[in-house]
């Protein structure tokens, strides 16, 4: 793998997407093995969506199952779908079903939306989480993806008061979906120490263009306002999803 530096947003583009699962996985694995030994735990969000799945799958078996600190792992979700937690839809079902049934993590370290409650108040409760979670600190690890309109997490083009918002947390109905989400913005995300993007598929090679190469159009590319200022981001594309960019590795 070659990462592609000298460019607005660094990228690492990986054969299949299998490859990029275990690629994935490989960085996971490190980020906490790191975040433990500098400060006694590892505080990751989790994203939902198909390709974060593959990761997830990899996570829970052997190699890499025995590879995390499990038991010293802080779990947050990057966004979630106002829907129960045995929805199909639930960002955090699907993470239980693929990953956390399947390690040896603490159930009181594993912090869902609440998805079922009133979104507005679910994006409160979460936030006063999250600050407890954090104890001051910053989020080790953020997985994010790529919608094919530019959206990121459940920040959608157009949101204008996102951007700005102090808030770490906020609820946005989607008009697409008829669905209220609760996510993170970018004030949090983009404090973190990492953050991982992970695309698929050659459905998603022009919105990755637009958004790695084209101009900055923020309110329109939602995925480009996360640059953390003192943290690291890497996109992690496979050959399909990568196939339009100019600079390729």
């Amino acid at each position: 793998m070659v990462i592609i530096r000298g460019v607005r947003f660094p990228r690492i583009v990986v054969p299949t997407p299998e490859a990029l699962a275990d690629a994935a996985a490989q960085r996971f694995a490190k980020a906490a093995r790191e975040a433990v030994q500098a400060h006694g735990e590892f505080v990751v969000a989790l994203s939902g969506g198909a390709t974060p799945r593959g990761l997830y799958s990899r996570l829970a078996a052997p190699p890499y199952a025995s590879t995390v600190p499990w038991s010293l792992v802080q779990v947050l979700w990057s966004d979630e779908r106002c829907v129960a937690p045995n929805h199909a839809a639930s960002n955090y079902r699907m993470a239980r079903e693929a990953l956390l049934d399947h390690v040896p993590i603490r159930a009181e370290n594993v912090h869902r939306i609440r998805g079922e409650d009133d979104p507005v108040v679910a994006a409160q409760v979460y936030e006063r989480t999250l600050r407890t979670v954090l104890r001051g600190a910053r989020i080790d690890l953020v997985l994010l993806g790529l919608g094919d309109d530019g959206h990121t997490a459940s920040l959608f083009p157009d949101a204008h008061d996102v951007p700005d918002s102090e808030a770490w947390v906020v609820a946005r109905y989607h008009v697409a979906s008829s669905l209220w989400r609760v996510t993170l913005t970018p004030v949090l995300i983009n404090g973190a120490a990492e953050v991982l993007f992970l695309v698929s598929g050659e459905g998603k090679a022009a919105i990755v263009r637009r958004v790695l190469e084209g101009p900055r159009q923020p309110q329109a590319l939602p995925a480009q306002l996360i640059a953390p200022a003192d943290g690291q981001i890497l996109w992690l594309l496979d050959a399909a999803a990568a196939r339009d960019l100019e600079a390729r590795g």
